[in-house]
């Protein structure tokens, strides 16, 4: 039986850790310790990297982020050289450095945070390592202004790296250069979009009603209760809603026990595919769960 107390005392004498490291220590399915993980992750008790090892996220714990350096050697050749750059400057100014890094900066999410600067009334992206206090990385950036940028500068202010749209990069025809634009996401509470449109359109198009909506993650990870048209009436569902290139056991199994203790049927939405496991699973261990692919 996996014991969610140990595995969270594992977490964090041996964080950043993979579920089958925790399985070699403490036994058990992996994809039940991974659905454990997944519920400390929610409820803020642990942290998980974006660096993988192998297939698998890490997850550590909030006191162990200077341990996260050791995933490292598990990064492209680009994105080490870029996490060394990072390291030894501690702030890049991103529009002095090179496609790649720029790129690589922008895949490195565990070490690079990025932090929104006014400059000349332009809004201007900075790339701060993330062990850097925010008190040094704002001196480190006032010192990379020209004198008449820092007359013309307002306060850094750092942003969530969720609140941040990616930038996007074109290159221009006549002059060949790269030019980075940075907007805002909107935060309405009216609009939406990407996944959340997407599921939307597919609810709207099976008159499907949205009881209710928790977002876990913007655009990857999203939670409904929903009202499902039947041959009997409306049936309420629990819904877990992966934007996803592949999902796997663990994935699975965090939904369905979710929905078992909701006491609701599951219906878990995918973008991508699943694991050849979870398939296998799927008519055994998570009997009475939907799977619907959009």
């Amino acid at each position: 039986m996996v014991n969610k107390e140990e595995i969270l005392r594992l977490v964090k004498i041996k964080g950043p850790i993979i579920p089958n490291q925790i399985k070699k220590e403490l036994g058990g399915e992996t994809f039940l310790i991974s659905a454990v993980l997944s519920e400390l992750s929610l409820d803020g008790k642990i942290k998980i990297s974006n660096t993988k090892i192998g297939s698998s996220p890490t997850y550590y714990a909030k006191e162990q982020e200077f341990k996260l350096q050791e995933l490292k050697k598990y990064l492209n050749e680009k994105d080490r050289r870029t996490f060394d750059l990072l390291r030894q400057k501690r702030v890049l100014r991103d529009k002095n450095q090179d496609m790649l890094v720029r790129v690589s900066l922008r895949n490195i999410k565990d070490f690079a945070k990025p932090v929104q600067v006014n400059v000349h009334g332009e809004k201007e992206v900075f790339w701060r390592w993330y062990l850097t206090p925010m008190d040094e990385a704002e001196a480190v950036i006032k010192s990379q202004f020209s004198k008449t940028e820092k007359k013309k500068e307002v306060p850094v202010k750092e942003k969530k790296v969720e609140e941040i749209k990616p930038v996007r990069e074109e290159i221009r025809k006549e002059k060949k250069e790269v030019i980075e634009e940075q907007k805002i996401l909107k935060t309405s509470e009216g609009s939406k979009e990407g996944f959340l449109k997407q599921l939307y359109d597919y609810f709207d198009e099976k008159k499907i009603d949205v009881i209710e909506e928790k977002i876990v993650r913007k655009n990857s990870d999203i939670e409904f209760q929903l009202s499902i048209p039947s041959s009997v009436g409306k049936m309420e569902y629990f819904c877990k809603a992966k934007n996803k290139k592949k999902c796997n056991d663990g994935d699975l199994s965090s939904a369905y026990l979710k929905g078992q203790s909701l006491k609701l049927p599951i219906i878990f939405i995918i973008t991508g595919e699943i694991t050849k496991k979870a398939r296998e699973m799927l008519g055994k261990e998570f009997k009475g769960l939907v799977l619907k692919k959009i």
